[in-house]
């Protein structure tokens, strides 16, 4: 990666990990100094964050951490929901490729191990996290659809819209690992109507499988003190 690209992730994600408090001006010297870099790059970053909407410009001409409302967030998971939904219909649609059947099957099996255990190790759950996150990204790319892709990456840059972004918080639940296999049973039903051809069955359980993800984000807000020290992000979310 050039700097400029190196400077714009490292930046990305100290917001997101809640280094900087909502409505924090962004110092470019200061940012430049934390990491490493020219006041060059951190002012490309910070315009492309701009884009991305985790920064805002101020009447100074500078920038300032953004706060999102709870609208905002829940919006931004529900957009997730259905673009993934159009993804898993055009890759039923279009007929599952023997290669990218097996590499989904690989992931369900993978998760099934993950979950076998009760109650979940920390490493059970970070490898159900590391075959969710693949799980996901290999439907996407399966659909071929380029402006689509696009679409969820951007949107995926907004606090808690991508597609393990809550599972901190459902790790975290007394009933986790229960929670957990729901999820993961949607994940065999989805890949279950793939290889049937049945686009719209596809559609539908991809965008209801992110409602695991609203609960989570609503018991987040309930326990908000818990949800900070879990998900730092949460800071940025005001409201509830």
């Amino acid at each position: 990666m050039s700097l400029q690209e190196t400077v714009l992730l490292q930046l990305r994600e100290c917001i997101l990990r809640g280094e900087f408090e909502p409505g924090r001006r962004l110092a470019e010297q200061q940012i430049a100094e934390l990491l490493g870099s020219s006041r060059t790059p951190v002012r490309a970053a910070l315009v492309t964050l701009e884009q991305e909407g985790l920064v805002q410009a101020n009447d100074t001409g500078g920038f300032v951490v953004r706060q999102f409302s709870v609208r905002e967030v829940t919006d931004a998971i529900t957009v997730r929901g259905h673009l993934e939904g159009l993804a898993a219909r055009l890759v039923a649609e279009h007929g599952l490729s023997r290669q990218v059947a097996l590499d989904l099957q690989s992931c369900l099996d993978e998760g099934d191990v993950a979950l076998a255990p009760n109650p979940l190790s920390m490493d059970d759950y970070a490898r159900y996290v590391s075959m969710n996150d693949r799980f996901h990204a290999l439907i996407l790319e399966a659909s071929g659809n380029r402006a689509l892709q696009r679409a969820v990456a951007m949107n995926d840059k907004l606090p808690f819209a991508s597609a393990s972004a809550m599972l901190p918080m459902q790790g975290s639940m007394v009933k986790d690992r229960d929670w957990m296999l729901y999820a993961h049973r949607q994940h065999h039903m989805l890949l279950d109507a793939m290889r049937r051809g049945e686009g719209a069955r596809a559609q539908a359980l991809a965008q209801e499988h992110t409602e695991v993800a609203q609960m989570n984000m609503r018991q987040a807000l309930e326990r908000r003190s818990e949800a900070e020290q879990l998900m730092p992000a949460m800071r940025l979310v005001v409201g509830r």
